[in-house]
């Protein structure tokens, strides 16, 4: 009778290898949720749920001011263009906010200062190439529009 020692079956290192494969996987996997920042989820969420509310509000006094921006960047310069409806007096300053679609690590915050009756401007700050959404902002209004740089 020649019969091998346990540990030469080749069958039993395959049974081996899947239970130990899957102990090592599981423990990678816990690694990488323990030393990994996900940034997506939030403590207070139902707060932040009920916030869209006043967001959404800022966007519908927008409209009933009647406003629209032209946004026009030259000469490292930003001048934004309001129009608006004749009941509505425009603010001293406006809060003009830069996101970039996917690195939020370039976004900018700028003032801008009014310079004539329904001009504002100040200096362009530096933007990479990319999309953006900028948002326009004062009193309790605000304009959201997607532009390409």
């Amino acid at each position: 009778m020649n019969k091998k020692p346990w540990y030469r079956e080749l069958f039993v290192w395959l049974v081996i290898l899947f239970p130990v494969s899957a102990v090592i996987g599981g423990m990678i996997t816990i690694s990488l949720a323990i030393n990994s920042d996900d940034g997506l989820v939030i403590d207070d969420y139902y707060k932040q749920g009920l916030e869209i509310n006043l967001v959404l509000e800022r966007d519908k006094k927008a409209v009933k001011h009647g406003l629209q921006a032209t946004l026009n960047l030259d000469n490292n310069f930003i001048k934004v263009r309001l129009d608006k409806n004749s009941a509505y007096d425009l603010p001293d300053k406006l809060n003009l906010k830069f996101s970039h679609h996917t690195r939020s690590g370039f976004d900018k915050d700028i003032v801008l200062n009014r310079v004539s009756d329904d001009m504002y401007q100040n200096k362009l700050p530096e933007l990479i190439l990319g999309k953006w959404s900028v948002q326009i902002s004062a009193d309790d209004w605000r304009l959201l529009q997607s532009i390409q740089i």
